[in-house]
């Protein structure tokens, strides 16, 4: 299979039409195996996949870490490394309740963290995860676009911001593209930050394309999750609310059956077919999920196909937010 490549946006690189989100292997979905890790993310560049998504606080630095680890035996120039920083951690693993710090000393010192970690003298993209509504987005750009003159970055993006926060940004400096979540059951950027967007080429990259898994067609209602996975907290993931959710995928598994592919696979192709300036994430932690993933790159989706996934899993239909009410708060994007 050849993956396809896409632009990201009028100012951004050149990337596979599928990125990975590295957090699983790591952080907040229970116990990951190190080996196995490794191993997915050499599967995943020998099979042209090159764009790789991490953060300096997943797993406070050890993603970067095993990143860094694994490309020891790569070329720098076969991946594309999206890393954003802001959030902060506590010594127990868990996070620590306050604005997240993207100050413009906080972007030169957590990038320095992280070039060290990832074993690079430049990373392709950077990102404050979140913003601070104390700190205007003009000054976070402005040091971002000072870390660009200087070379140790390559592109400037952003993540989970709002239409108006995201000119703000573009007037200070060229954006790759906006990182946020969008799948079949969070359709809230097409409103407002998807136009905005395509007003000023700038790409999207998609995370939670699966939805933390619902829409993967392997989750059940009896799956029990440790108090350590974020979806033990996920109203999407709470009883009444899990079970619509599931009537939902099963609708969406008939008409995958139909296509001769997988649920997931359908659910990533819907998300790639939203556009060529938008590139989803997977998040697959071994290598058999990848495998799987990846076959959405051969699934090409037609007039009625799209028009049967969307009869399944309309626009709207989710059941409970896609976080907690607490992190819902502090989203630019959904403001």
């Amino acid at each position: 299979m050849t993956i396809a490549t896409r632009k990201l946006g009028a100012h951004g690189p050149e990337v596979s039409a599928i990125g990975l989100g590295a957090m699983g292997m790591s952080d907040l979905y229970g116990p990951a195996d190190d080996a196995e890790s490794v191993a997915t993310l050499h599967a995943a560049i020998d099979a042209g996949l090159n764009l790789i998504d991490t953060a300096d606080f997943y797993g406070s630095g050890a993603n970067e870490m095993l990143i860094a680890r694994a490309l020891k035996e790569r070329r720098r120039d076969e991946v594309v490394l999206s890393v954003k920083f802001g959030s902060r951690r506590t010594p127990d693993g868990g996070f620590q309740p306050v604005p997240y710090d993207v100050s413009p000393a906080a972007v030169k010192d957590r990038l320095a963290y992280s070039l060290r970690r990832l074993n690079t003298d430049h990373i392709d993209i950077y990102r404050p995860a979140r913003l601070n509504p104390d700190i205007p987005v003009e000054e976070t750009v402005g040091a971002l676009a000072e870390m660009r003159q200087a070379g140790f970055i390559r592109h400037i993006g952003l993540s989970e911001v709002g239409a108006d926060t995201i000119r703000r940004a573009a007037a200070v400096a060229p954006i790759s593209d906006v990182q946020i979540e969008y799948s079949l059951l969070s359709r809230g950027p097409e409103a407002s930050v998807i136009p905005a967007l395509r007003e000023l080429g700038i790409g999207l990259t998609a995370y939670g394309v699966l939805s933390r898994g619902l829409l993967s067609g392997h989750w059940s209602a009896a799956r029990n999750l440790g108090a350590d996975d974020f979806r033990a907290h996920s109203p999407r993931f709470q009883g009444e609310n899990l079970e619509a959710n599931l009537r939902l995928v099963e609708a969406l598994g008939r008409v995958a059956e139909r296509l001769g592919a997988t649920t997931g696979q359908v659910a990533i192709a819907w998300v790639a077919a939203q556009g060529q300036d938008v590139v989803p994430l997977i998040g697959a932690r071994r290598r058999e999920r990848l495998t799987e993933s990846l076959g959405a790159a051969g699934l090409d989706l037609d007039t009625d196909a799209l028009a049967e996934i969307e009869a399944a899993v309309p626009a709207g239909s989710a059941a409970g937010e896609r976080y907690a009410a607490p992190l819902m708060a502090t989203l630019d994007s959904e403001r």
